[in-house]
């Protein structure tokens, strides 16, 4: 049976699954559009943001959790989730907020929660110190200090990151700062998650393939978006924002309408351009995030879908979710011609500069992780250069807790579409990837951020290192040796 979805079906449905906020309610209904045929409704993750408590933080509570999911039809998957069973709720803050998050470990083994593309003390970064044991409680806090974004969060436990995500730990986290640039942003209608990952299934419907295993683990024939197979979304207005994750394990997606038309970039994983780059096409690595916005007309069907561009990791052609639009359409305003003032990253003349090689046996600079061993040490502020060498295979790179922007591929100045606030970047095989690399200013010697490959594949076999930021001047006597305080772990 087809699935009709209007305006009111959509805010019953937002009702009944916790789409709202969390202390909120929904918004006045207005009167309801033409039903819109579109086949199994995509899911729209529950929006989680809480209401200040007296302390005047806002308080998040996140349960790790195992259950069963239908994906395919008739079949029980079983599935991972934070507050549900398969993936979890969408976190909203905004700059200046203090947040507190309670994560309860409900598995049967350990695990963390690493915040991708939040600026916040090493203590608080989720990497695989900080693990959470089956029955614990960890309660980071932190202030919310950096430009609108969209971050993500996900399992980062030494040597299973790739087995914790592909279960399903993945959610969205959105940054907000100040107006909303006149972009689309009512959460759920023209503002929208899309989290894309790739799986294999058994004949009894659970998960199959092996995410350590291959040159890059796992590369699935079922791509899943927001945890739905072959979904449809009903377009009410005349444009919509997709915010577009990658949380696959391996995966690259090359994304396109089946039209061809064109759409605007708006932002890339930390925060939004300066101006929109119109692209027809927009590549994604694991680990990215892309802001798109795409213009509709009413009565109209497009299927947002990935192509095979040839490279080991992104072979394929999916159809990734069906757009299906209402005979009438709500106005809204197109993205201007500047969205937000933007300060490129500007390292100076004399800027530090740091090689890192990407090698065929999973290490960095000829060296696999050590959990023990710092690295690199960083001053507090630095802005420095880091050039990215891949020697082997498909690479990318993640570079916790910073922001960067891309001075050039191979020489070449990248694309206008990613040329803003990064902090995972593509490095095709047999190049070199140099970034501008800002660090924030939090200082501990004893707390180490990671940077690595987020191929997770290659992540859990050791293609990974740590970085310390500590204050300027006191590079020199830091110690290079931790003291692991869960060497278990």
């Amino acid at each position: 049976m087809r699935s009709l979805v209007n305006r009111r079906q959509f805010l019953a449905l937002a009702a009944a699954s916790g789409l709202t906020t969390a202390c909120g309610t929904a918004p006045p209904e207005p009167d309801p559009a033409p039903p819109v045929d579109v086949g199994t409704p995509l899911r729209v993750p529950p929006l989680l943001h809480p209401d200040p408590g007296p302390d005047g933080v806002r308080h998040y509570e996140l349960t790790l959790q195992a259950g069963e999911t239908e994906i395919l039809p008739g079949k029980q998957t079983p599935t991972w989730g934070f507050n549900g069973p398969f993936l979890g709720p969408t976190l909203r803050a905004a700059r200046g907020d203090r947040v507190r998050m309670s994560i309860r470990n409900t598995l049967g083994e350990a695990s963390t929660v690493h915040w991708h593309g939040l600026r916040l003390p090493a203590a608080m970064d989720g990497g695989p110190h900080r693990p959470v044991d089956p029955g614990a409680e960890w309660t980071p806090e932190w202030e919310i200090d950096q430009p609108a974004a969209t971050a993500w969060y996900h399992p980062h436990p030494h040597g299973k990151t790739s087995l914790h995500l592909y279960h399903g730990l993945a959610g969205v986290f959105v940054i907000d700062d100040g107006p909303d640039a006149g972009l689309p942003s009512e959460y759920g209608v023209d503002d929208v998650p899309l989290i894309l990952q790739d799986k294999m299934f058994a004949e009894d419907g659970s998960f199959s393939g092996d995410p350590l295993k291959g040159p890059f683990g796992i590369l699935g024939d079922h791509v899943l978006v927001n945890g739905v197979y072959d979904p449809g979304f009903a377009v009410l207005t005349e444009r919509v924002r997709f915010r577009v994750l990658n949380a696959s394990n391996a995966r690259m997606y090359t994304l396109e309408l089946s039209d061809r038309r064109h759409f605007q970039v708006v932002g890339n994983d930390r925060g939004l351009l300066g101006t929109p780059a119109e692209v027809d096409q927009v590549p994604l690595t694991p680990g990215e995030r892309v802001e798109i916005v795409v213009a509709f007309t009413p009565g109209e069907q497009v299927v947002l879908r990935t192509v095979d561009n040839g490279l080991d990791i992104g072979k394929g052609d999916f159809d990734l979710l069906r757009l299906v639009t209402a005979s009438e359409l709500r106005p809204t305003p197109a993205p201007g011609e500047q969205i937000v003032p933007f300060t490129a990253i500007t390292p100076a003349a004399d800027a530090r500069v740091r090689h890192f090689t990407l090698n065929a046996r999973d290490s960095i600079n000829g060296r696999t992780m050590d959990m023990a061993r710092i690295d690199e040490v960083v001053p507090t502020g630095a802005v420095e250069i880091w050039e990215v060498e891949n020697s082997a295979s498909s690479h990318n790179f993640h570079i916790h807790e910073v922001s960067f922007q891309i001075l050039d591929v191979a020489g070449t100045p990248p694309p206008a579409h990613s040329a803003g606030y990064k902090d995972t970047v593509f490095v095709p095989t047999r190049s070199t990837v140099r970034l501008a690399v800002q660090f924030g200013r939090y200082a501990d010697p004893g707390a180490p951020y990671m940077y690595h490959c987020h191929l997770l594949r290659h992540e859990d076999a050791g293609m990974m290192g740590q970085f310390v930021i500590v204050e300027p001047g006191t590079e020199d006597t830091v110690s290079r040796t931790l003291l692991l305080a869960h060497p278990g772990h």
